[in-house]
């Protein structure tokens, strides 16, 4: 994953959950958070208790993520965001666990008195992982149109220019999907899978001959013992979880998307 594609995911994130981004530059994201969003990701939970016992006023905290350290100002100070970062996967996590009730509606440049109609598209953002002794994820976004079934890839990065609230805006109404969401995800994985099935896997390759060698390997060494001992079977069953080629397909979040801009 990029560290543009964790900037550009980090701003959908919050502005998805009712954050407000303050700034959004080069390198760097500043954003202040909800009440919702504080509790769940900056782990103050004796500050919410005491706060709700005594009834104060919330100061939900306004936090800064670096996501390139070569592009951010110099003397800018926040917490780096890397994939392997924590903080990353904690809020993949949190997106998981509320992705069922994100729903973000386009607020389009429109005339006065104008009534403009908002188009249903199925975002789901997926993480493939390919696992064999060595391992290799890929991101993919996708959009599907709930009116016409178009499918759409690299949805999110397409969706990133486009002015998204939490709130359907005024003078704005949805259009009734036609393809429901369950249907919609089923069409996406089926995509997906017959893509994956379709394609070449030299690592696959590469790994049943690593594992094929090693068992080679282990074989020789026990060649002479009469019976195997149980460290033999024990040895050959680890090399075949740390070999044997599988895929796995993760998603990550999604949600409904009302648009009136058609992605390019």
């Amino acid at each position: 994953m990029l560290q543009q594609e964790i900037h550009q995911y980090l701003e959908q994130f919050f502005i998805a959950t009712g954050c407000t981004i303050e700034e959004s530059g080069a390198g760097a994201l500043t954003v202040q958070l909800t009440i919702e969003m504080d509790k769940e990701l900056m782990n103050r939970p004796f500050y919410w208790t005491y706060l709700e016992k005594t009834g104060g006023i919330p100061n939900p905290m306004k936090v800064t993520f670096i996501t390139d350290q070569e592009k951010a100002p110099p003397d800018i100070k926040g917490e780096f965001i890397h994939f392997g970062a924590p903080r990353l996967h904690q809020i993949f996590e949190t997106a998981r666990k509320l992705s069922a009730y994100i729903r973000l509606y386009e607020k389009p440049v429109m005339n006065a008195g104008q009534n403009v109609p908002l188009h249903p598209w199925l975002n789901v953002n997926m993480k493939i992982s390919y696992r064999s002794d060595r391992k290799k994820d890929v991101f993919r976004s996708f959009g599907l149109n709930l009116i016409n079934g178009s499918l759409i890839e690299s949805f999110h990065e397409k969706i990133t220019n486009i002015d998204l609230s939490p709130k359907i805006p005024d003078y704005c109404f949805t259009i009734s999907p036609i393809i429901m969401p369950a249907s919609g995800l089923k069409r996406i994985e089926s995509f997906l899978t017959s893509e994956v099935q379709s394609q070449e896997h030299p690592w696959a390759e590469a790994a049943m001959k690593r594992w094929e060698e090693d068992t080679k390997l282990l074989n020789h060494f026990y060649e002479y013992a009469e019976e195997k001992p149980e460290t033999f079977f024990v040895e050959k069953n680890a090399l075949e979880d740390q070999y044997s080629p599988s895929i796995y397909v993760d998603i990550l979040n999604g949600g409904i998307i009302y648009l009136n801009t058609l992605p390019a």
